[in-house]
């Protein structure tokens, strides 16, 4: 349960067991267990979703974002901020970008990214809450939020970290099988919930295009932003 565990620390804010005092070693450890992580997430931000949604779908969307930030530690949204500001200053130039996205104050393009992404979920998960059955929106968020850091995965084995840093102690632990054989599992219960959500396949491989083309690479940064943007993409799915 090491690695489980080391996902959890790494991706939420849920108390878990200290596995080892090397970050570099459990970052490894967690790669496999990051969509399990994922779930884990969405079950916790559907049991909010659902429990407001009694009292009314926005009360439902409000408390699934507040559970969604609070279990994650507002760690993605975080990156995404980090990458507006690089993207927006970089002009194209990698070490721009790397050394804008590192700076610790929050610039206009990072706080109208999170500002949007914001209501872009809160609206999403209303939606969802008037409109899917609680298995469905159970199911879905579940399936969202694991697609969503398997596509970290699928990235941090298709584009190559621009730094030593989190995206390079990331890839050193992804395996190509184990991100085929989570994609397949993946799949296969999509299929069966939701099939619209096996598009997190080709927004992966346009994520990757997209980094490798935009700034050559990677940061954990990059990997966070893809992430919110990757679940709210599926939420939409989810809808249709």
């Amino acid at each position: 349960m090491n690695g489980l565990f080391a996902a959890l620390r790494f991706l939420t804010r849920i108390p878990t067991p200290t596995v080892s005092p090397d970050e570099a070693s459990d970052l490894a450890r967690a790669a496999p267990w990051m969509p399990v992580a994922g779930a884990i997430v969405g079950a916790l931000v559907a049991a909010a979703l659902v429990i407001g949604a009694s009292i009314g779908p926005w009360i439902g969307a409000l408390a699934g974002l507040v559970a969604w930030v609070l279990v994650t530690g507002g760690l993605h949204l975080e990156g995404l901020g980090d990458v507006a500001d690089g993207l927006g200053a970089a002009h194209g130039n990698p070490e721009r970008f790397v050394a804008v996205a590192r700076d610790p104050h929050l610039g206009g393009f990072g706080a109208i990214a999170i500002g949007l992404l914001i209501a872009a979920k809160l609206v999403l998960l209303a939606a969802l809450a008037e409109r899917a059955s609680i298995d469905a929106a159970v199911l879905g968020l579940m399936l969202a939020a694991a697609w969503a850091r398997w596509s970290a995965l699928a990235l941090g084995r298709a584009v190559p970290p621009l730094t030593e840093g989190l995206a390079s102690r990331l890839a050193a632990g992804i395996r190509t099988p184990v991100v085929v054989m989570e994609g397949v599992a993946l799949a296969a219960v999509s299929l069966y919930v939701a099939p619209l959500l096996i598009a997190a396949v080709p927004l992966a491989v346009a994520f990757a295009l997209y980094w490798r083309l935009r700034v050559g690479g990677m940061t954990g940064d990059c990997h966070g932003a893809s992430i919110e943007v990757t679940e709210s993409l599926l939420l939409l799915l989810l809808l249709v």
